[in-house]
């Protein structure tokens, strides 16, 4: 069944009142951008969570939203949803659920996390979480969503004003070693988000979006490298792949190093990674 177009039409003077492209609600909400644009479009029903996301961080009546308010109602929150709109911070209620999903997963383990302590980290109830997100996997798949969107904007910051492809896929390298407490902290997230992966098919699909769009990008520094001359004649694609796959598997050792062990540290992986491009992607130099 369809959605009603006048639901769609609530929604996009929504996304117009908070001031913001379409893009950047759809992850203010955690919401695929692809699925805001086909609910918008009549082609996907919104979900009723996805609603009450939309109601919280525009702050408007989830009922003028679905249009079962009475006539003439206004489209403006009530005081009580007025008050939990203020009381939560940048990017609304549900960007906050998620941020301290995140944070609890990589300090605990996505299994050792219960929503009880997400409720507690957010101050707020657990029929506060489940209004925004009804099951555990919708939680997941916001988390994951979230953790991609965050790494991507944070490679593009990265390499914005690099020098060339080369600099550029250092500037890469040095962003996914894991020395800082935040590098870990994230490693440690997408380890186990990558376990829930292989066990979920939604988060499985989002994942596999991840790394084909982390692998483009790898592929696209090492094309433009080629075409600058300070790569060698290599096909990116392959290339890409070998390098993200030593990427993972040396930030997996570091993470499972501990200090005084002899393991693996971040020096060890950064080194490795650079002795490989040289050894693989650099151009000859000039005798």
């Amino acid at each position: 069944m369809q959605q009603d177009p006048e639901v769609a039409d609530r929604v996009r003077k929504v996304i117009a009142d908070a001031g913001v492209t379409q893009r950047e609600f759809a992850r203010r909400i955690v919401m695929d951008p692809s699925k805001l644009s086909r609910s918008l479009g009549g082609t996907r029903r919104f979900t009723v969570a996805e609603l009450a996301r939309i109601a919280d961080t525009g702050g408007v009546d989830a009922g003028w939203l679905l249009g079962t308010q009475l006539p003439g109602a206004q489209s403006v929150a009530s005081p009580a949803r007025r008050e939990r709109t203020a009381a939560a911070p940048d990017g609304g209620r549900p960007l906050q659920i998620v941020r301290e999903t995140v944070r609890l997963v990589a300090e605990r383990g996505f299994h050792a996390v219960r929503v009880a302590d997400i409720a507690e980290a957010c101050a707020t109830s657990t029929a506060a979480i489940h209004y925004h997100f009804p099951g555990r996997d919708d939680l997941l798949e916001a988390a994951v969503r979230w953790c991609m969107d965050e790494d991507t904007a944070r490679r593009a910051a990265r390499i914005a004003d690099a020098a060339d492809a080369a600099d550029e896929l250092r500037q890469l390298i040095e962003l996914q070693t894991p020395r800082t407490p935040q590098q870990r902290w994230q490693w440690s997230v997408w380890l186990d988000l990558w376990a829930e992966a292989a066990r979920s098919t939604a988060v499985g699909r989002l994942h596999a979006d991840y790394y084909r769009q982390w692998r483009s990008t790898v592929a696209d520094v090492i094309r433009r490298g080629v075409d600058q001359g300070v790569f060698r004649l290599v096909d990116p694609q392959s290339a890409a792949l070998r390098l993200t796959a030593l990427i993972d598997g040396l930030a997996t050792q570091v993470l499972a190093s501990t200090p005084g062990d002899d393991g693996t540290t971040p020096d060890d992986m950064h080194e490795a990674l650079l002795v490989y491009v040289d050894a693989t992607l650099a151009a000859p130099r000039p005798a």
